[in-house]
């Protein structure tokens, strides 16, 4: 391209930045989340060349749009190949039908049973792409609710250029996701447990990137969901899944389980991009505070219920602010009020224009844990299909919240191998599944974590002695 393609942060103040400054800052330095300056259009020809591409080569034709020619193309293909040659299945994300008109995408076959490992896998090597050629490194800080976590660890893992550390809620992760994290050797990655909830977490990860001479001191990078590539990476999977399907010759309707609000808005990218997407489904548990925003208008945080889909155990949904900034048709100031609301009093009303775009794009429902128990066993008496808490949350939701009509292909996403629950799917089904034979010795492989208080000073200083960037900063 011959114009640079820019990135504009969602509250107004932080200065643009292009493709390889999005993808190392993650945070912008205002608070804000990075979103393109323009979303690229694709044809009814173009969408449709998706049908059958390999995945590699699909990610390719979706990120290669948001790069402004920064990459080239060469490197972003090798980069692409290799990543996804870490996945299990040669589809990368297949398909499985298990109803009439209703098919689970399964994204789960990466190294960590995930759907994080999609984009992980290619962020890991796009991000020391970006190092080496800039001769530098970065200290990454994360915060998990489960899966994030170990599929960080397991990308960045031997990482020449980077240093990662990992929030987790202590006790509030499963025993297959936090041996995930914490079972690697390797001296740059590190797991640390929070006396907290996964909000708790991703709180200091945001106060860490706020306070900017700290954030300067360790080369402070984030890859979360508020990291743009990581978005991006995940749009891939509605072309390739939506093309399988007709598209663009008909419309297909997706429902996501989603906590933190990244997974469902690459839908939205990916609609805003051009793909027919005849609903979007909000798929919550019993941490309903985005079903409950559609319903009312109101975002209100409450406190945060265990459940057995832990990384939808969530209140503060950080992506939903990139939403927010689309809807009120890119109004900075708006985002800022807002987000300052629920800094202040945990909740904002989003106002009606804004609230007539949510309740357009999305729809939306909230599943109890008897539903996603009941869900599991049906599915498995009907199709013989085992699927994990989340993917029953998103099966369940579906059905509730329907309104794509008859005909229209329906497409649960699935996030999350059943075997990283066994002790939640051996409740709901009598039987325990096993994991992948090469992951056969996570459950006896020594563990290596740090446990700290939810405190920013005491994390900090944490980070700061385990960042090889902070010490090359001070030499």
């Amino acid at each position: 391209m011959s114009k640079p393609f820019a990135y504009i942060s969602t509250r107004g103040t932080a200065p643009n930045l292009g493709f390889e400054d999005v993808l190392l800052a993650g945070l912008a330095r205002d608070g804000g989340l990075y979103v393109p300056e323009v979303w690229p259009r694709l044809t009814e020809d173009e969408i449709a060349a998706f049908a059958g591409l390999p995945f590699a080569d699909a990610a390719v034709s979706v990120i290669g749009r948001f790069t402004g020619g920064s990459i080239a193309r060469k490197d972003l293909t090798r980069m692409a190949h290799e990543a996804y040659a870490t996945f299990g299945h040669a589809a990368v994300t297949p398909l499985v039908q298990v109803g009439p008109d209703t098919f689970v995408l399964e994204l789960f076959h990466g190294p960590t049973l995930a759907f994080k490992d999609v984009a992980m896998q290619l962020l890991a090597r796009l991000m020391d792409h970006v190092l080496e050629k800039r001769n530098e490194r970065v200290t990454i800080v994360g915060a998990t609710s489960g899966d994030t976590g170990g599929a960080a660890i397991e990308a960045f893992r031997g990482s020449k250029r980077a240093d990662v550390v990992i929030l987790f809620p202590d006790g509030r992760v499963s025993d297959v996701q936090r041996r995930m994290m914490t079972t690697p050797t390797e001296a740059n990655v590190h797991a640390v447990a929070i006396d907290g909830t996964f909000d708790d977490c991703q709180a200091l990860v945001k106060a860490m990137f706020n306070d900017h001479g700290f954030r300067d001191r360790v080369h402070l990078a984030g890859v979360n969901s508020i990291n743009w590539a990581r978005i991006v990476a995940q749009v891939t999977y509605y072309f390739a899944a939506a093309t399988a399907l007709g598209a663009p010759y008909r419309k297909v309707a997706f429902s996501v389980p989603t906590g933190n609000f990244g997974d469902i808005f690459a839908g939205y990218v990916a609609r805003r991009m051009g793909l027919p997407i005849a609903d979007l489904t909000i798929a919550s548990n019993a941490n309903d505070i985005l079903p409950r925003t559609v319903a009312t208008g109101v975002y209100e945080m409450r406190e945060v219920v265990e459940t057995t889909s832990p990384s939808m155990d969530i209140q503060i949904s950080s992506n939903f602010e990139r939403y927010l900034f689309e809807a009120s048709s890119r109004d900075d100031a708006y985002v800022r009020g807002v987000m300052g609301s629920l800094s202040q009093s945990r909740r904002f009303e989003v106002g009606p224009a804004v609230a007539e775009h949510l309740r357009r794009d999305f729809s939306a429902a909230a599943v109890s844990e008897q539903r996603v128990a009941e869900t599991i066993r049906m599915v498995k008496a009907q199709s013989a299909y085992l699927m994990d808490p989340h993917t029953a949350c998103g099966y369940a939701a579906a059905a509730e919240a329907r309104r794509d009509g008859h005909g229209v292909p329906r497409v649960i996403l699935s996030t999350a191998h059943p075997a990283k629950f066994p002790d939640a799917m051996e409740e709901t089904t009598g039987e325990r599944p096993s994991l992948p034979a090469r992951l056969a010795s996570l459950m006896t492989d020594a563990e290596r974590f740090e446990r700290l208080p939810n405190d920013l000073a005491a994390v900090q200083k944490f980070v700061e002695s385990r960042a090889r960037a902070s010490s090359e900063a001070s030499a």
